[in-house]
Parts: structure tokens; sequence; C-alpha cells
């Protein structure tokens, strides 16, 4: 039996606070990944990035979208933190966050403990330029070509809303 799509971070495990500086309240760059196992037939990968949480957790209304990108080539076996669009592995294509931005925008949430959701996807195609696709537009375009699903939830809430700059989480 083959082993499964992994995503994993050295910054934070499955289930942890994300490190401030990968937040709004830090540097707010992107945190470094790591993925094996693409299943047999992976064409291209895809990462979404999302909030279900937003705005407030105890009633979300919302998904709100942090990252958007496709066609990252099935060979590349992660992104550097604070991969910016010019250090993307070759062919990779950026879409377009919540924010309006193409970059990769922290967590920021206004109000209580949020979950983050790193969704990366194995495609059976290398899709078409899809110009700057949102969330959504990606998830229609990757419909019916996902072989593969590996995520990664890291939680965050703002330095602030938890009573002490020294509480988890707070530094990188």
């Amino acid at each position: 039996m083959p082993k499964p799509l992994v995503l994993t971070s050295p910054r934070f495990k499955d289930g942890d606070l994300i490190p401030i500086a990968f937040t709004g309240e830090g540097e707010d760059t992107a945190p470094p990944l790591h993925w094996e196992n693409p299943p047999a037939g992976t064409k291209s990968l895809a990462l979404i990035v999302e909030d279900p949480d937003a705005p407030d957790p105890k009633h979300p209304q919302r998904i709100f979208c942090h990252q958007v990108l496709y066609n990252i080539p099935p060979g590349a076996q992660g992104l550097p933190e604070g991969a910016q669009v010019d250090v993307l592995p070759p062919g990779t294509r950026v879409g377009l966050n919540d924010f309006g931005h193409q970059a990769y925008g922290g967590p920021m949430p206004p109000i209580g403990r949020h979950r983050y959701f790193f969704k990366l996807y194995a495609l059976d195609v290398v899709l078409p330029n899809l110009g700057r696709p949102t969330r959504r537009d990606l998830l229609k375009a990757m419909e019916g070509h996902i072989v593969g699903q590996a995520d990664l939830i890291g939680l965050y809430e703002k330095v602030h809303h938890r009573g002490s700059a020294q509480g988890p989480g707070a530094s990188a």
C-alpha cells in the first residue's frame, strides 16, 4: 500500500500555534513547508491556506483565504521560509488571497483563536493558466483531478488577545 501524502513544517507541528513571525503581527512571511509521498500519477500540486473560523471562531461566517498556489511541480519537496513569487518552484502559478494580493498573507484574526488549514492537493493534471484565481476558482478547476490531499493545521490568536506577549506562540 502506498504511503499517504504528508505535509509538515519545521516551524510548527500539526495542531500547534503558528509562530508570530508567520503572522500579520510578525514578519508576515510564509512558513517553510515540506511534503512527501505524492501519489503515483501526480502531475502538479496546489496549495490553499485558509481560515474557516472567520471572523469569530464562535460564530464563523466565511472561509478566509491566505494563499493560493497551483501548478507546483510534483518533484518539488516543499517551499522555503518566506517563499515569494520569485523563489517558488519553476512553473508554479499564484492566485489571489482574500487580502487581494498574490503573496502569502499571514494570520491576523480579529477575535479568538483561529485554525489555519494548509491544504496540499495532488492533481492528475497541470492546470491551464487560470490568471489570478481565487480559492473558489482554483477549487472549481481542480474538480475531478484531485488524487491526494494532505492538511497541516496551525492555530493563531493575536498576542494582545492572549493577555501576554510572552504567551504560547508569542515568539518565533
